[in-house]
């Protein structure tokens, strides 16, 4: 009976063994699309055979690994931040292109080679009342260009720091989320993890490298910390610190839970984006338009200012005005002058056209860094254009990029339903070959009671 015994006992074990690997097979096929989900490996270990030392043998379950390779996730997070810094980049930058066309007929470009033209129009009758008019009707479109650009990218940068903040909560309300799943994320004394956690960790972490470039550290407890830029804590343990925004400033800064300024730290994902363009990308292109919007200004005022008016009479005041401070472009406007008020001849030549002809000049004068006021303007938009093209080209590439590190991902842990059905199969088979076992041996049993002699008093 002792062989039987230990024959049973061995049966017993290797049935319970690949029920559980059979448990584990049909989980891996339930969350085949489950997000984060790492297909589970069972290990079967053979039990040391000793019957004089009282080692019956067999074979147990050991403890179930996941395939999750932290290398293979570390590559998709790294591409799913460089993919998310570009988009929010090409989002950006579409809606600041829109601010400068360099192929309409309409708009500042064109507005501003108009009001040359009205000057050369001038300079051939410049004691037309309707040509002096156009002048100021012209400036006045010019003014108001400056100031529609202005205000598109001042009210674009203030959506930003909107975004701006929604992001950070966004990064916050993950962190919380980590932390909480860290408290769950423990090593079991078999070395094994609870797969549904480590999927939501995981599926977590790829949500967070969407926002922000961050380090990971794996505890010996199972656990995570987290680190923004591989510095500033987001996440150790199950705790969780929260960055802020400081948006007391034109300069967006992003501080850590302690105040530290962490700004130079965050380079990657939407916020890391989000930070370059409002404050670089936009603000280069404010100071170059309110460059345009000054430049122009002072110099068709000091052109002016150099003539006389249709009265014989210097300019009292300037034709354009603006506040440099608050900025060129914003607060560029045209001084309430008459059509006579135009200082379209030349002090020694009263009722001509010599200073509309210099004005008219200055349409093809290099004055901006070697360029004309067209050419400035045109030089602003091929730079968004430019900006705009490279994010794009990023995109495509780091996308290409993703798409390979999340392939390699899948090839690594993901699960294999073909794989799975050829597990399911073998484990069914030694489950029934086992079952047939016991039967064997119970009927084995009985049969050997049945033999032995009836006991008597």
């Amino acid at each position: 009976m002792g062989d039987l015994s230990t024959s049973f006992i061995n049966s017993a074990n290797a049935l319970s063994a690949y029920s559980s690997a059979l448990q584990v097979t049909e989980e891996n096929v339930t969350n085949a699309n489950t997000p984060g989900y790492a297909s589970q490996q069972v290990s079967l270990v053979a039990m040391p055979f000793d019957l004089e030392t009282g080692m019956p043998g067999g074979v147990v379950l050991g403890p179930t690994q996941s395939s999750r390779n932290e290398y293979a996730e570390q590559s998709v997070r790294t591409q799913q931040t460089a993919s998310s810094y570009d988009q929010q980049q090409v989002s950006d930058l579409t809606t600041t292109q829109n601010f400068f066309p360099v192929s309409a007929t309409s708009g500042l470009g064109p507005d501003i080679s108009n009001l040359f033209a009205s000057f050369s129009a001038l300079s051939i009758t410049p004691n037309d009342t309707v040509a002096r008019q156009t002048v100021l009707n012209d400036a006045a479109t010019v003014a108001e260009d400056f100031n529609d650009a202005a205000t598109s990218l001042g009210n674009q940068l203030n959506d930003m720091t909107e975004q701006t903040s929604t992001t950070i909560s966004s990064i916050n309300q993950l962190a919380q989320t980590i932390a909480s799943i860290n408290s769950q994320h423990r090593v079991d004394l078999d070395g094994s993890v609870d797969a549904g956690v480590d999927a939501q960790l995981t599926s977590t972490l790829q949500q967070l490298s969407q926002l922000v470039n961050f380090t990971t550290l794996q505890q010996p407890d199972g656990t995570v910390s987290v680190y923004i830029g591989g510095q500033a804590p987001l996440v150790l343990g199950d705790q969780a610190y929260a960055i802020q925004g400081d948006f007391s400033t034109p300069q967006t800064a992003i501080l850590s839970s302690d105040g530290t300024d962490i700004t130079d730290q965050t380079t990657g994902g939407q916020l890391g984006a989000e930070l370059e363009d409002n404050n670089t990308v936009l603000p280069s292109y404010q100071t170059q338009l309110n460059t345009l919007a000054q430049t122009l200004a002072d110099q068709v005022n000091n052109t002016l200012n150099n003539g006389i008016d249709q009265n014989g009479a210097a300019p009292a005041t300037n034709l354009f005005t603006y506040n440099a401070a608050t900025g060129a472009a914003a607060t560029l406007a045209v001084s309430p002058l008459t059509p006579d008020q135009i200082a379209a001849a030349s002090p020694g030549a009263p009722g001509g056209n010599g200073n509309a002809l210099v004005l008219a000049a200055l349409a093809n004068t290099p004055v901006i860094g070697g360029y004309t006021f067209a050419q400035a303007y045109g030089n602003i938009g091929a730079q968004v254009g430019s900006d705009l093209s490279n994010a794009t080209n990023n995109q495509t590439t780091d996308g290409a990029l993703l798409s390979q590190a999340e392939t390699l991902r899948q090839q690594i842990s993901g699960v294999s339903l073909d794989e799975q059905a050829e597990n399911l199969m073998q484990y069914e088979q030694s489950y029934d070959a086992i079952s047939k076992m016991l039967s064997s041996l119970n009927d084995l049993s009985t049969t050997e009671i049945n033999i032995l002699p009836p006991v008597t008093s």
